[in-house]
């Protein structure tokens, strides 16, 4: 019983600590999520984010933020997240589409935030779109980075660096993700 009251807590406290930014829709919330930035959230129908029996349910949280006015991410239908979760759009967009399984402890982000020449580390710089396709299953500590478009029905194995395009039907892993069967 205490375990339901403390989660309800949580869940509230993260939503008055989230900013009132566009969001349109909402998600099953078993694990708070605490949503930031100046741009927009898109939520499909049963878009679940966090796990009971799972690590990290009590001491961690979904963050989600779409930091600029031109960032934004979608979320499709029949979404399932495990804890620990974020995603960050900065200056582009992140779209997971329909039947997408994350594993825990995933990362999902648009940019490097800081220019990686030293002279220019302070200079702004862009982001670049990131596809997860409809069907995809992301494994635990999953790291998927700007640019990167994940193919439908593709597995992504657990600890992965994601920093270029996978195709469909395919299994990728390792640090960075390469192919290593088809399906």
């Amino acid at each position: 019983m205490w375990h339901k009251i403390l989660k309800h807590y949580r869940i509230f406290k993260y939503r008055c600590l989230s900013e009132k930014l566009s969001v349109k829709g909402d998600f099953i919330r078993h694990q708070p999520i605490l949503i930031k930035g100046k741009g927009r959230i898109e939520i499909g129908y049963r878009v679940e984010v966090g796990i009971y029996n799972s690590p990290n349910f009590y001491n961690t949280y979904a963050y989600l933020e779409a930091r600029t006015e031109d960032s934004a991410i979608f979320f499709g239908n029949n979404i399932h997240i495990n804890n620990n979760f974020s995603a960050i759009a900065f200056k582009a967009n992140i779209e997971i589409q329909n039947d997408v399984v994350i594993g825990s402890n995933c990362r999902i982000i648009t940019s490097d935030f800081h220019n990686l020449e030293a002279k220019n580390r302070n200079t702004e710089v862009t982001g670049k779109n990131v596809t997860i396709e409809r069907n995809v299953f992301i494994g635990d500590n999953v790291t998927i980075l700007k640019g990167v478009k994940i193919g439908e029905n593709s597995v992504i194995g657990s600890g992965a660096v994601v920093t270029g395009n996978i195709p469909k039907n395919t299994v990728a892993a390792g640090n960075p993700a390469r192919v290593i069967r088809n399906l």
